[in-house]
């Protein structure tokens, strides 16, 4: 190699190893912009990934509707969310129209009874053991303040409440968009990773996505369920509306820890109009139930379903009700399943390549 070479492969190396910083910095303030947009935008971010998954989830009831077919006709895959979204506004519509009108004569009635039945209700709570100490017109006037400052909150919150329908009813329609193009989204999305790994990848996220939509099943099971149980537990006690309320319990169990406390509360206050003994027997109740499908249903069944370890599904409810809330939880379990899956594919060795590596051979 010639003298008057050198230099200029120095200089060569001096360019690239430059470009290569140059880029390296770039990166870097590319990382650093994206990660600063994502905290920006973590509420749209949120939405959007959990309208997706609600999308894959409910996968497989579009394609049970498919396979119906009335004479020749046969339900694509449009006229299939059409038919799932009437269906779920109809149980609702029905639901509504049998459970409201009860509890609204109740309401009427109890009004007009209030100013006898009053004092009777006063009285009663004061012959409670650990309330005959208490100075009920203080307690009543400390009620009808919460009252009041609860009043000018839900006043104030109006705005929030209104930005909570609206996130609802945009995760409604981007769910409907991400059934009819989320093909198309996901081809998109595969096609930026090298070919070679896109085959890979592509059966990766196929399994992840059976493994996901059997969540729905196991969900729906777990709030069945409930339903029943609370039914059968509510019209044994005589409870007002067992039915009805068997039922929100059921439904709400979709929604984790929060939809316990909201259904168990409504269950409480209407039991506290007849018998106090009916409140205990709700709490009783309630207090069972959870130890047995914390401890054991939802383990088992989560674990039949999305092939999750007990441990795994709980840790998995945490983290998602601490990173966003009730949304997080809805949609911490399927989360938790493609991460598994992802992390079985790509990061978890076989065990024939660990005992090859222990023994120094090749695997």
């Amino acid at each position: 190699m010639s003298e008057a070479s050198l230099p200029d492969e120095q200089t060569q190396a001096a360019s690239s190893s430059h470009t290569r910083h140059r880029s390296d910095i770039l990166f870097a303030f590319a990382v650093a912009i994206a990660i600063y947009l994502a905290w920006k935008l973590r509420r749209e971010l949120v939405l959007i990934y959990v309208s997706a998954l609600f999308a894959v989830v409910l996968t497989p009831v579009l394609r049970f509707i498919m396979k119906f077919h009335i004479g020749r006709w046969k339900p694509g895959k449009g006229a299939a969310i059409f038919i799932l979204f009437v269906t779920i506004l109809a149980s609702a519509i029905a639901f509504i129209s049998l459970a409201i009108p009860p509890v609204i004569h109740d309401l009427h009635d109890f009004a007009l009874e209030m100013p006898t039945r009053g004092p009777q209700l006063l009285d009663r709570v004061h012959h409670l053991p650990f309330l005959q100490h208490v100075n009920l017109n203080a307690l009543n006037a400390r009620l009808q303040d919460f009252a009041s400052r609860f009043a000018t909150y839900v006043l104030f919150s109006i705005s929030d409440w209104a930005k909570t329908l609206f996130d609802i009813i945009t995760g409604i329609f981007l769910t409907v968009y991400f059934m009819l193009e989320g093909e198309t989204a996901y081809s998109w999305l595969l096609s930026l990773f090298p070919v070679e790994m896109r085959q890979r990848l592509d059966s990766t996220m196929a399994r992840a996505k059976v493994r996901m939509g059997k969540w729905l099943l196991g969900q729906g099971s777990l709030m069945l369920i409930l339903g029943i149980c609370s039914t059968i537990v509510f019209a044994a006690l005589r409870i007002r509306y067992a039915y009805a309320l068997g039922v929100l319990m059921g439904l709400f169990n979709l929604i984790p820890v929060v939809g316990a406390m909201i259904s168990v509360s409504l269950v409480v206050l209407v039991a506290a109009i007849d018998s106090w003994g009916r409140v205990i027997g709700v709490l009783v109740f309630y207090a069972i139930y959870a130890q047995v499908e914390n401890s054991y249903l939802t383990p088992r069944i989560m674990q039949t379903s999305v092939d999750l370890a007990g441990l795994a599904v709980i840790i998995a409810l945490l983290l998602g009700s601490a990173l966003a809330g009730v949304a997080g939880a809805l949609v911490s379990v399927p989360t938790a399943v493609l991460i598994a899956v992802l992390l079985n594919e790509y990061a978890v060795k076989p065990e024939t390549n660990i005992i090859a590596a222990d023994s120094g051979e090749a695997p």
